[in-house]
């Protein structure tokens, strides 16, 4: 299974506390990775690693056999990466037309609203009067209609009716065919195949598919 991007060693520092303690993670290639853990395991610190959002302190991030650990975020996206942050995912200033209009290349956003109909009446407001679960879906499709080769998601489901969620996953799954995606989430989807890291404080405990999580005890 050809790896798309990994950190080896990374650590990660918020003042004097570190975030992640020498994390080894390998992303595969045009398949769904799920991030697991609870709130401050680390799994929120692994995006930001991977998307460049903050420095490691020590370790490397590398990217199809590239060495990007210094390459600033803007780079990073123009090489194909997106990175859906768990809140301020949207330009709440813009209409949600406007937010699709600037992700999608051309402008051409109607695989969007083949995703979720629900957008297509809310196109002309502005994103900041959305619901919370609205900004999300809004925030999905951003990352679905963009063209990048490693999306980041940081609990894409939050805030969103149980349909939804399901139909979002169905949405990632199969962007997952194609391309790298990344998710982190408290609770493993249900009745999805995926790669697994499981983290608590800081430190990858489980690596390997989600099928092999059945025989383990429950965080």
């Amino acid at each position: 299974m050809a790896v798309e991007i990994e950190l080896r060693g990374a650590r990660v520092g918020y003042g004097p506390l570190e975030a992640l303690h020498g994390v080894d993670l390998a992303v595969p290639a045009r398949t769904l990775t799920v991030l697991l853990g609870r709130n401050g395991s680390g799994r929120t610190s692994v995006l930001r690693a991977l998307a460049g959002t903050v420095k490691l302190t020590a370790g490397r991030v590398v990217w199809r056999g590239a060495d990007v650990t210094g390459l600033p975020v803007h780079q990073r996206a123009r090489r194909g990466l997106c990175l859906v942050p768990d809140a301020r995912a949207v330009h709440t200033g813009l209409t949600v037309a406007e937010n699709l209009e600037l992700a999608a290349p051309g402008g051409d956003f109607t695989s969007a609203l083949d995703g979720y109909p629900a957008l297509r009446p809310l196109l002309p407001r502005r994103a900041g009067t959305l619901s919370g679960g609205e900004q999300r879906m809004l925030a999905v499709s951003r990352a679905l209609v963009g063209g990048a080769r490693l999306v980041l998601l940081d609990e894409p489901t939050q805030g969103m009716a149980p349909e939804v969620a399901e139909r979002t996953y169905d949405l990632l799954a199969g962007l997952a065919r194609e391309r790298a995606v990344v998710v982190a989430e408290q609770r493993l989807p249900p009745g999805r195949t995926a790669i697994v890291h499981r983290l608590r404080r800081g430190n990858v405990v489980f690596s390997g598919e989600s099928a092999e999580l059945a025989g383990l005890p429950p965080e």
